[in-house]
């Protein structure tokens, strides 16, 4: 004779032990009720307690430039475990320049990091915030054009009406002798008839700008000016020899 099965027989087949089946048949209902009820109670994400700066802070750059690292940031909690997930904001407050994203998300690590072009000021500064934390200041110095320096090609000379053998090299400078890349130069003779090509040309990523100088028909002194932004001219000079 069968027995019937028991609620639980289409899941668990019945267990016989001879003299005590009510007592497997207890043990069993324990175990599928723990396995449906007793589940784990979900654990909540940290949240950051603090906002610091990796790297990126304190950059100095040509004001109006792209900073040449970004501008890293790490969200932790106040153990100092990273903290991934959380939303960093950032505004620019002072400089006028602006970030590739107003708003960015931790990594697993708990670190974002975003690209910060310079405004035309020279005090730049960038607030960084996230829900929990201290809000972060970063700042950068935007640089002006100042100075040109004649790196090469000086007080040369040649032949009256033949170009000089090495190119005239001028470079453009700002505070701390940052270079000044894509700053307009221009060179103006101003004795001596001769030419310089080209006459206007924009600095490289070295701040320099190289021209070629051909002297003038007449033996004798050869003068130019050079010119770039607000910055003093300053002269080059060379001699045409008969």
């Amino acid at each position: 004779m069968k027995e019937n099965p028991s609620s639980f027989g289409d899941v668990i087949p019945m267990i016989r032990i001879p003299g005590r089946p009510r007592l497997v048949l207890h043990a069993l209902s324990a175990l599928i009720l723990c396995t449906a009820g007793c589940k784990k109670a979900a654990v909540e994400p940290e949240s950051a307690q603090r906002l610091t700066v990796v790297s990126g802070d304190l950059q100095l750059r040509q004001a109006s430039r792209l900073l040449r690292a970004p501008v890293v940031l790490r969200a932790t909690t106040s153990g100092g475990t990273g903290v991934p997930g959380a939303t960093i904001t950032l505004v620019v407050v002072q400089g006028g320049g602006a970030v590739d994203s107003a708003s960015v998300k931790t990594d697993v690590k708990g670190e974002a990091r975003v690209k910060w072009t310079l405004g035309p000021e020279g005090s730049q500064a960038l607030l960084a915030t996230t829900p929990g934390a201290d809000a972060m200041r970063i700042t950068a110095a935007g640089i002006q054009p100042s100075d040109i320096v004649i790196a090469q090609g000086n007080n040369q000379s040649a032949k009256a009406g033949a170009a000089l053998t090495n190119s005239v090299v001028v470079r453009v400078l700002g505070g701390d002798n940052v270079p000044m890349d894509s700053i307009g130069v221009n060179f103006t003779i101003t004795v001596g008839g001769g030419s310089i090509a080209p006459q206007s040309i924009l600095t490289n990523a070295f701040g320099e700008a190289t021209v070629k100088w051909t002297m003038g028909p007449v033996a004798g002194a050869n003068t130019a000016q050079v010119r770039a932004a607000t910055i003093a001219p300053v002269t080059i000079s060379a001699t045409g020899t008969p």
